[in-house]
């Protein structure tokens, strides 16, 4: 937590900039529909809008006010309320959670109140306050939850609330380009040590040898994933893990989330709006077992969580780890598809200027993928600062998803980045790309 880092001066003005950009973003989510929508639980697997903002407030308040701030809790009778371990999701709606106004005016006086912190902050404040973690943690959650509010806001009924002003870029010709990548076996750095707005979970950076493999070079698109559906990939347990052959058979599942077909042809609704299922982008809203099936189904596998960081990472002719695929430069709109910026992934092929030293496409952004990696800890990983953001979830029940989605911000994005889910989830902004061993020589 104590690499070198920018000047203080210029690490406010990030941290500032990271935190009122999340907070514009939250409005956004929030400002577009009425009070009745905002308290409305529009699916049992997520929270009511105006949860997820009180929420955002109180996290906020409990480590930029009370931890770094040393300050008194402004409503210390509402963390119960807030706390994600106390109340499970389908729960919440019963809460007496604070009304829209409330919690508008609450997560308002939190911000300015954190701001202040922020300036009076010491440049030396121990470990939560190294590269301004604390508050690069804080603007991270923030953007998380908005990425959650996102999907929220994907299964809501209804016309359409959210827009995007422009499309994403369309892809080059593909056709040149290889269906896979080899990435030759060998050791390369996994994790980090360094960036200072790491999570703990990222941590510490490793060596970790890795078997020679094929990669996919771009993510499966809706036409190919199409291709399993209209082969009866749903209908042939032999595609399908055991426990996901269950959920196929016990929920009827036919094709990706939001997906129908109606006179012979395949749509989707999209925030709102039904539109033709556009074959050329990566395919969404898969859970793992879809991911897994269809990999069985084309003769390959999921990546491992491993193998995806080394494809994403790895510079071959300097044998050091990048941050992100094309280098250490943040991302930019002409890289990686993030922030929410067209509210759909972009064409299988789009941004070149974002590919790794290999060669592979698209790894930063468009949808989360799926690996075939357990979420457990790296070797001598510690909790910071506390136990419930990853160590509570380590084990076999979830599985490792990598790259970041449309939906997601370039704060909480990296080439270290781990996010995990259930493998029975659907509605999240999930995708995948597959992998298969290289032949031994």
């Amino acid at each position: 937590m104590t690499a070198p880092g920018p000047a203080p001066d210029a690490l406010r003005r990030h941290a500032v900039h990271a935190l009122l950009t999340a907070r514009e973003r939250t409005r956004g989510l929030t400002e577009c529909v009425d009070e009745r929508e905002l308290t409305t639980q529009h699916s049992p697997l997520m929270s009511p809008l105006v949860w997820d903002l009180a929420h955002i407030g109180n996290q906020e308040e409990l480590w930029l006010l009370r931890a770094v701030g040393g300050q008194q809790a402004l409503r210390p009778e509402i963390d119960d309320l807030y706390d994600a371990f106390e109340h499970p999701r389908a729960e919440r709606p019963s809460l007496p959670l604070l009304p829209p106004a409330e919690a508008r005016a609450y997560v308002t006086d939190v911000r300015d109140r954190a701001l202040d912190v922020l300036d009076a902050a010491p440049d030396d404040g121990g470990p939560l306050l190294a590269g301004g973690f604390a508050f690069g943690m804080v603007a991270q959650h923030e953007q998380q939850h908005d990425e959650t509010m996102l999907i929220t806001h994907q299964l809501r009924r209804g016309p359409a609330v959210l827009s995007a002003p422009d499309p994403p870029p369309a892809a080059p010709d593909t056709a040149t380009l290889p269906a896979e990548v080899l990435v030759d076996g060998g050791p390369f750095t996994m994790g980090t040590s360094t960036e200072p707005w790491a999570l703990d979970n990222e941590r510490p950076a490793h060596h970790r040898f890795v078997p020679a493999f094929f990669i996919d070079t771009l993510p499966v698109s809706n036409g190919a994933y199409l291709r399993f559906v209209e082969d009866g990939g749903y209908g042939d347990p032999r595609w399908w893990d055991p426990v996901g052959w269950e959920q196929v058979r016990r929920h009827g599942l036919a094709a990706p989330l939001f997906w129908r077909c109606e006179g012979g042809s395949w749509i989707r609704r999209r925030f709102g709006v039904t539109e033709p299922v556009p074959p050329d982008e990566p395919v969404l809203h898969v859970s793992w077992y879809e991911a897994a099936a269809y990999a069985a189904w084309a003769g390959r596998r999921l990546p491992t969580e491993a193998e995806w960081e080394k494809a994403a990472r790895h510079d071959p002719s300097s044998g050091r780890s990048r941050r992100y695929p094309w280098g250490d430069a943040d991302p930019t709109p002409d890289r990686a598809n993030l922030g929410q910026r067209h509210l759909r992934p972009a064409p299988v092929g789009a941004y070149p200027r974002g590919d790794s030293p290999l060669g592979v496409r698209q790894l930063i952004g468009d949808v989360w993928e799926w690996t075939s990696s357990d979420f457990l800890p790296y070797p001598g990983f510690r909790a910071f600062p506390y136990r419930e953001y990853s160590e509570v979830f380590f084990g076999r029940r979830y599985k490792v998803l990598r790259g970041g989605s449309f939906g997601v911000d370039p704060v909480a994005c990296r080439g270290t980045f781990r996010n995990w889910d259930l493998p029975v989830r659907r509605q999240i902004f999930s995708g995948f790309r597959t992998a298969r061993d290289a032949e031994p020589v």
